[in-house]
């Protein structure tokens, strides 16, 4: 069996038995047939690989000026690879096995302020379709939290407007149920009374946020998009719409939040996830006792 064919196969078991994300399964796709084409001009296939052969891999990728990081990622997606051939009884023994993760430093996720998630907030212009869109997206995402692939890929029937909550399907297919809140509640109102009719031109769509080719928002669309409006409201540190899930937590935290609660709204398996955040609020009143303590 080739290497594409044996991927393909790793990948529908992986789905089937443990609901990854199409974004990870993209992910273990592009590095396993990475590691098939570094292994292939030595004659030597998936299936094949040593241990030997796979530090080799990780040490090309080092001096390549991959981050610890990034080879951390590899050996996750390759791991998962390998022991699922032993449990297909393709192989007798793991090659990853006695391979080591490189020590990662825990970074701290970038929250904004809130000074600046309001500068953000009001940056589009809520006088076009696009900007009324975009400021309901920005809104959705500080107000619940959501990983942006959750809110890209919201339907219409995912939203329950009397209730003021959301329906989500996150990672590992587990459905939460996110109060959305007033304020953001009012701009996906406005949204799909007034921007969304204009984007779909009578098109039946089952999407929530469309774009003006009638088709389903992307990540690198609303990547752009948070990015263009950053700018405009004068935020010059490098922000991703994964910043607004960060800021979501922190601010709730600072304000008193239970840890349990912002796990359950984050779609958290394990509250050690969570805990970095209880990190960034702890970083945020160190900074405050040391500006305004007479003794700071």
């Amino acid at each position: 069996m080739s290497d594409a064919a044996l991927i393909d196969r790793f990948l529908d078991a992986a789905w089937a038995e443990r609901g990854l994300s199409e974004n990870t399964l993209d992910g273990y796709r592009r590095d396993l047939l990475k590691l098939a084409a570094a292994l292939q001009p030595a004659g030597q296939s998936l299936a094949g690989a040593s241990r030997e052969d796979l530090l080799a891999f990780f040490a090309r990728e080092i001096r390549a000026g991959r981050s610890p990081r990034s080879v951390s990622r590899y050996l996750s997606g390759f791991r998962q690879f390998y022991r699922w051939l032993v449990r297909e009884g393709r192989l007798t023994e793991d090659p990853t096995a006695l391979i080591e993760s490189p020590k990662l430093g825990r970074g701290l996720p970038k929250a904004l302020t809130e000074e600046q998630v309001e500068a953000l907030m009001a940056a589009p212009d809520t006088g076009t379709s696009l900007g009324l869109r975009d400021r309901a997206m920005l809104e959705m995402m500080y107000a619940t939290g959501l990983r942006v692939s959750e809110l890209i890929g919201l339907s219409l029937s995912s939203v329950h407007i009397n209730q003021g909550t959301l329906r989500v399907i996150g990672k590992g297919n587990k459905e939460r149920l996110v109060p959305i809140g007033e304020q953001a509640l009012d701009w996906l109102q406005r949204y799909l009374s007034e921007s969304r009719p204009e984007l779909v031109k009578g098109v039946q769509s089952p999407v929530l946020f469309v774009t003006a080719r009638k088709s389903g928002m992307t990540r690198q669309a609303f990547w752009h998009a948070v990015g263009r409006h950053a700018r405009a409201a004068g935020i010059r540190q490098k922000i991703s719409p994964h910043g607004l899930r960060h800021s979501f937590a922190t601010h709730l935290l600072n304000h008193g939040a239970d840890l349990r609660v912002v796990q359950l709204l984050l779609g958290h398996s394990d509250l050690s996830t969570t805990q970095i955040y209880t990190h960034v609020a702890r970083e945020g009143l160190k900074r405050l006792h040391e500006k305004h303590h007479p003794r700071g």
